[in-house]
Parts: structure tokens; sequence; C-alpha cells
């Protein structure tokens, strides 16, 4: 997959571009679909499958204090849209000037002048350019006057939910990640370095923990999962705790993972968390002993569930 970042001109014309435009955080089944309808447009055309995306977000640019957070980081973001099959994606720097564009100004510098666009894939709900004054209608007009072709794909509605980067987030924060595996087409994941923690999970309870730093990732809501763990591209089960820590009365959210059936030291290497399923909500013990019981309980738990 070939990356083209800012407006620097490519080095060279993009084959019959099919062309789709989003910021794609999740790369959900929604986003598939307006991937795949472009693929198929460049097959039959011998053309390329051409992304725009943003880097930062939007919202990061013109709402900083919204303190949004993501399903996919960028890096992770760029992983999946090759995976699913794009030749090219054009990361735009999002800026204030840059959202100063007017919608026939992104049209005609963007997508005709800059990408060559000959096919666009868009949602059905799409907007875009200062004050999302662009609309479908507009971009219909425009492509038959600079040659360009214009595809809407209908909402995505899985399990009877329109998938959107908005209701995963959602569903995230309530720990449904059975839907959210449906909606994603894969487990909603965790990337992280692994950090130094208090040290009470092998010294006091008996189950060492790998504390995973969260960053800017939607934090799925508090309590015990049965997740997958990836170290050094080897998965393991994992029984992980997202939350306060409440029977020692800690204030900060951590993310701590028993990886099972695991004994090396793993500090400083990033790892994947892969959420599969809630087990049970955070609680206050009574001590040290009652909630080591418990853990036993939630690892039996996790091995029923992912053996």
């Amino acid at each position: 997959m070939e990356i083209v970042e800012g407006f620097v001109r490519a080095r060279r014309k993009f084959r019959n571009p099919a062309v789709t435009i989003g910021n794609f955080d999740g790369v959900h089944k929604g986003h598939q679909a307006l991937i795949e309808h472009a693929r198929n447009y460049a097959r039959e055309k011998e053309g390329e499958t051409v992304v725009i995306t943003f880097n930062p977000h939007p919202v990061k640019v013109l709402c900083p204090d919204c303190n949004l957070k993501f399903i996919t980081p960028h890096r992770t973001k760029l992983e999946l849209l090759e995976q699913y099959g794009v030749d090219v994606v054009w990361i735009i720097p999002f800026t204030r000037e840059f959202a100063s564009l007017s919608a026939r100004e992104f049209v005609e510098q963007c997508l005709v002048d800059f990408v060559g666009v000959k096919h666009l894939v868009v949602g059905y709900d799409y907007h875009f350019g200062k004050g999302r004054e662009g609309n479908i209608i507009l971009l219909e007009e425009m492509g038959k006057t600079h040659g360009f072709t214009v595809e809407v794909v209908p909402e995505v509605i899985v399990s009877g939910i329109v998938v959107s980067s908005t209701s995963i987030r959602k569903l995230i924060q309530e720990g449904q990640m059975k839907t959210v595996t449906t909606l994603l087409g894969r487990p909603y994941e965790i990337r992280g370095p692994v950090v130094h923690g208090r040290g009470r999970g092998a010294r006091m309870l008996g189950f060492p923990t790998a504390n995973v730093r969260i960053g800017d990732y939607v934090p799925p809501r508090t309590g015990v999962y049965a997740t997958r763990v990836t170290v050094d591209g080897i998965k393991y089960m994992g029984a992980t705790n997202l939350g306060y820590n409440p029977t020692f009365g800690d204030t900060d959210l951590s993310l701590e993972v028993h990886i099972l059936d695991f004994d090396r030291h793993i500090y400083n290497k990033v790892i994947k968390v892969e959420f599969i399923e809630y087990i049970r909500g955070e609680k206050k013990f009574s001590g040290i002993d009652e909630l080591a019981d418990q853990i036993s309980r939630d690892v039996e738990c996790v091995r029923q569930l992912l053996s």
C-alpha cells in the first residue's frame, strides 16, 4: 500500500482512481463497505483504490476540549486499510486552514487536481467542506462538470444497529464486546507498552499482571474481561481488569492483564489486548484473600470461554 502524506505532489498519476473519504476510526463494517465498493470499481477499470483520510482527527483540531477517544489510533488504522485491500492512502494534515476550504474548493483542489478522481464512493449521509456545506447533490453536480461518477453506499445495519464509529464507541463504553466484535468484524483491541505497576499482582495475589498504558483509546466499561493477548506475535488467553482497584483505594484508571500460562518479563514491550467478552463488574472486596479467590474464578471462567 502506498502512503502519500500532505500536499506534496504525488510522484505519479493514479490509475483510474476510485476514491472514498473519511476519518475511518475503527475501520468498521460501514467503512469496509465503502472500501469494497471502491475496490469493485477499481477492479473493473483496472484502476486503484484510494482512501483519503485525515491526521489528526478533525475533532482534535475543531474541538480540542472534547477529549475524543479513538477506536483505532492512526497507525493501526493504516494497517487495517492495507488489510482491506486499499492501494493508496492520502493523509491530509487537518488544520483550521484546511477546514476553511469550501466544499467546491475541496472537490477541485483535492479530488480533481491532486487525485484525479474517476469514481467517488461516499456514505449516504456524507457532508464536507467549511461548515459541512457540501453534500451528495453538489458532488453529483461537480462530477458531471469534472468527469467523475458518484456512488452512494446506504447505511450498513448489523444486529439491528446502524454501524458507525459513534455507535461502536458507545457499545465499547457499555462493555458490549460481542456486539462490538460483530460491528467491527474483529474484536476491539488496545495496544500499548507494558509499564511498571504497583507490584501487587504476583507479590500479594499470586497472579502477575502486565499493566498497559491506555492512551487515547476508548476506555471500555470498568470490570473484568476475557481477552486474547498477543506478545511477540503469539496469542495467549488473558483475564483483564480495567478499573480503579477499589479494594486498594486507587484513584487512577488502570488496565491490568493476567496472561494465562505465561511467565516472562515484558516491561516496555508493546502488547495487543483483544476484548472478547465482559465477565463481571468491578467490586470492592473485603481483603486480599477474597480478591485472590475471585481472580482464580475469573481465570477459570476465561479458560472455559476461550478454550
